[in-house]
């Protein structure tokens, strides 16, 4: 009975043996499967971290991008407009430069007929006078020589005086 003896406490121990490695085995089971478990969920927390952060990174270029475009549309409006305020101001300059220039032709054109007309109607008063005095002249010297010559008509001792007058005249144009 001995051998039995040993044979059942062989059995029996080998049963607590197989026992105890299966209890491990389910433990090790277990953990493993708690652990893979943890490990996916961190996975997933990981890959939706990611994604957020690549959707916020995405988002946040967009806005830079779009903040760029609007200020680059707000410049290039910006110098339109300046573009266009100097093209009306230079194009009211001319105007104005312009319509001084002409004010300022017609007016020496008139200061240039005045003056003209003015030597004109003075070089007529002195061809006039000029000729008068010739005139006058030419009278005392025919009278003269008359007297000279007996010619002369006696008016009782009254001498003949020749005057001159001028008289200006203006021609309108």
């Amino acid at each position: 009975m001995a051998s039995l003896n040993k044979n059942y406490k062989a059995g029996e121990t080998m049963g607590q043996t197989e026992e105890k490695g299966n209890q491990m085995k389910s433990n090790v089971g277990e953990k493993a499967q708690a652990t893979k478990d943890k490990t996916q969920q961190a996975a997933q927390t990981a890959k939706e971290k990611a994604q957020e952060t690549a959707q916020a990174a995405k988002d946040k270029t967009q806005q830079t991008a779009q903040a760029a475009k609007d200020k680059t549309q707000q410049t290039a409006q910006a110098a339109k407009d300046k573009t266009q305020q100097t093209a009306q101001t230079t194009k009211d300059k001319t105007k104005d430069t312009t319509g001084q220039a002409k004010e300022m032709g017609s007016e020496m054109g008139q200061s240039t007929n005045e003056t003209a007309q003015t030597g004109k109607d003075n070089t007529g008063g002195v061809l006039q006078q000029t000729g008068e005095k010739v005139k006058g002249i030419a009278q005392s010297a025919t009278e003269t020589v008359k007297q000279t010559f007996g010619m002369a008509q006696d008016n009782d001792g009254d001498e003949e005086h020749f005057t001159t007058t001028t008289t200006n005249t203006r021609r309108g144009n």
